[in-house]
């Protein structure tokens, strides 16, 4: 289920959620799974996203997904990935630079775990090792009793993705992995956080300690767009993008440095999504 900040229950594309249903839980769909899922299949993909044959699905989409095109520029797109990665409009999106505003990098439904001890967690029904997703056993120590804030993006949302506070990079690099969609569907027979291709930065961040951010790549897409790395980072500055698809972003928070927002804690305890917008406050830093 997903619900708003106004607690309003909201709904997923019933259509995408049937594909993905026969592609998980039919034999021939799984069948079928194990050939989307490789790179070459998602580098097709890709090619053809980024061709102008592909601009005849852009329509669709908007009325589909019943899209605000008012939010966004106004400009004749070259294909499909053009216009998923289009910008939004200035003062569209709202950055809460308050310090201790912790904020959402991202346009997306939002969930919220703690992180136990032995760093393993039910996400959608799935068990999820928190040490597979940084593939670093030290590093997942370091976050245990901390927080995992689960950002899903899906094609309505805007893809373009913001720093969370002011910060310092410390690292970066990237982990190869198998391209599973992260529709929650996927997730009751598949690891997919464990699996899929991801780009892991650490931080030092100005407010809330240290952290660990991590784009996630999806089926038909494998493709993060990550800025060259800085130094330093402002909050709510735009951190990269992703290409077509449906992708989600995690971030991690070390133990007593954040509280969240009420309505999104208590959601996320009754496995509910809620919807956030990019640079809105979801919690805020623990004195």
């Amino acid at each position: 289920m997903i619900m708003d900040r106004k607690g309003n229950v909201l709904q997923d594309d019933t259509v995408q959620d049937k594909t993905l249903t026969f592609l998980y839980n039919n034999f021939f769909g799984r069948i079928l799974l194990k050939l989307l899922c490789r790179r070459f299949i998602s580098n097709l993909g890709r090619m053809y996203m980024n061709s102008r044959f592909s601009k005849k699905r852009i329509n669709k989409l908007i009325k589909s997904e019943n899209i605000d095109m008012t939010q966004y520029e106004q400009r004749s797109f070259s294909s499909f990935n053009d216009f998923f990665t289009r910008k939004i409009l200035e003062g569209k999106r709202s950055i809460d630079n308050s310090p201790e505003a912790l904020i959402s990098p991202a346009d997306s439904k939002l969930t919220v775990y703690d992180i136990n001890e032995d760093s393993v967690y039910s996400i959608k029904g799935c068990d999820y090792n928190i040490q597979q997703l940084l593939m670093d056993k030290d590093l997942a120590k370091e976050f245990a009793g901390g927080k995992c804030l689960i950002y899903r993006l899906t094609v309505d949302n805007y893809h373009r993705y913001c720093h969370i506070d002011n910060a310092k990079e410390l690292s970066r690099r990237f982990i190869k992995g198998i391209l599973h969609t992260v529709n929650p569907i996927a997730l009751v027979k598949h690891d997919v956080y464990g699996k899929n291709c991801r780009e892991l930065t650490l931080f030092q961040t100005e407010n809330f300690g240290p952290v660990a951010y991590i784009e996630i790549g999806a089926m038909m897409v494998g493709r993060i767009n990550n800025y060259p790395a800085e130094d330093k980072v402002q909050k709510g500055e735009e951190k990269g993008y992703f290409s077509f698809g449906g992708s989600t972003i995690a971030v991690l928070y070390k133990k007593d440095t954040v509280i969240i927002d009420k309505d999104i804690s208590e959601n996320s305890k009754k496995d509910i999504e809620t919807t956030v917008l990019y640079g809105e406050r979801v919690g805020t830093k623990k004195i």
